[in-house]
């Protein structure tokens, strides 16, 4: 039985409610639950000496192509527990200016930034330049002023204007099967230039449903910063069932305050981790530093006239951990390969041989990316 089930049977029981009562009763208490449970538990425990940065740098609304107004953006934001969005609508691309002509391409991001007014949300200036492959669709975010970057008939010009306002710019959805047909990301001559000139910093590997190893490689070759967004055009809701526990991508920043400047600079760091669907997705330095933080282990025990080692492991985030084992002990209950399910944990029953004061036990964690087709390798030490 759900919770919402659970509610409405009390509520039937001890209160005169009217059939048609339950549909509407349903939805308050599911919205209501998921902002309780997102002001309770994070998605993630920051690991020490940073802070968490729950961001979205790719959003649209009807100052392009999207279909809601800017302040929704900013509810459906501050609803799924985010901490920083940038609403970066299209430059080029304005099917909705006969309806809604808006000379100011800044328009979007003031009326954002205005209904986040003394709200838990920073909303930070941005912009999509729109583009034929290449160089494609490129966002540019922290601008000062979206109108400077409107260069119709140049593909470069906006990007460098962008790194004259200090811009952090980044390649969108490389792997977009309008621009790439076949899915492959890859980088054209002048992707090439741009980034050897130190004008594109970043990439994502995650755009709304879609996901990209060849991007990930391209990440770590060129030292770009790895990113996922939502690209949301429509309701986040509904594309991403939040209410049925899904989530949009999300790129968590680590930084050492939360603040603009402090996520900005580590945007240009490459301090990153990218949540798409469940995988966790990032350099190798910062998903450990993430996987510490989200996983407990507790002390070796063992039953009396037993040596089979008892250990709880928990799991301290919102995202299932899909853990292979990769040392040379055998479980006692479980096979190699097991899943701890978000806020949950796990016991592990471990046949040592001989009784140990301390174990050492190494993991592949299947659904943490490092590299294309390759798993962080994490090793958890119970004492």
């Amino acid at each position: 039985m759900t919770l919402a089930d659970k509610i409405f049977s009390f509520a039937k029981k001890n209160l005169r409610l009217s059939p048609f009562f339950k549909a509407g009763f349903y939805l308050l208490i599911i919205l209501n639950s998921r902002l309780v449970i997102g002001q309770v538990k994070p998605f993630f425990k920051s690991p020490d000496g940073y802070e968490l940065i729950a961001t979205d740098l790719h959003i649209h609304t009807v100052f392009s192509d999207g279909s809601v107004w800017p302040d929704i953006r900013v509810s459906e934001a501050i609803r799924e527990g985010l901490d920083l969005i940038s609403i970066t609508d299209h430059l080029e691309y304005q099917p909705h200016k006969s309806d809604i002509p808006h000379p100011d391409r800044n328009r979007s991001f003031e009326i954002a930034n205005a209904a986040a007014t003394k709200k838990p949300l920073s909303v930070i200036r941005g912009a999509e330049i729109t583009r034929s492959m290449p160089p494609g669709h490129i966002n540019a975010v922290f601008v000062q002023d979206v109108n400077k970057l409107l260069f119709p008939d140049d593909p470069s010009a906006g990007i460098i204007e962008a790194n004259k306002q200090n811009a952090f710019v980044f390649l969108n959805h490389p792997n977009w099967a309008r621009q790439r047909p076949d899915g492959i990301a890859k980088l054209d001559p002048l992707h090439e230039e741009l980034i050897g000139k130190g004008l594109i910093h970043g990439i994502e590997v995650a755009n709304e449903t879609i996901f990209s190893d060849e991007a990930i490689t391209i990440a770590l070759e060129n030292n770009l910063t790895i990113l996922g967004t939502s690209d949301i055009h429509g309701i986040a809701d509904w594309k991403f069932k939040i209410p049925e526990g899904g989530h949009r991508p999300i790129t968590f920043v680590l930084s050492e305050k939360n603040e603009s400047k402090h996520v900005k600079k580590a945007l240009f760091e490459g301090k990153t981790i990218v949540w798409f669907k469940d995988l966790m997705i990032g350099k190798e330095e910062n998903l450990l530093k993430l996987l510490k933080a989200n996983i407990s282990v507790s002390r070796i025990t063992y039953e009396k006239n037993e040596i089979i080692a008892k250990i709880i492991l928990k799991n301290l985030s919102a995202n299932p951990l899909n853990l292979k084992y990769t040392g040379i002990y055998t479980f006692h209950e479980d096979g190699s390969v097991f899943i701890i399910p978000p806020y949950k944990e796990k016991i592990l029953q471990v046949k040592t041989l001989s009784r140990k004061k301390s174990l050492a036990l190494p993991f592949e964690v299947l659904n943490a990316v490092i590299g294309a087709k390759e798993h962080l390798n994490l090793t958890l030490v119970s004492d």
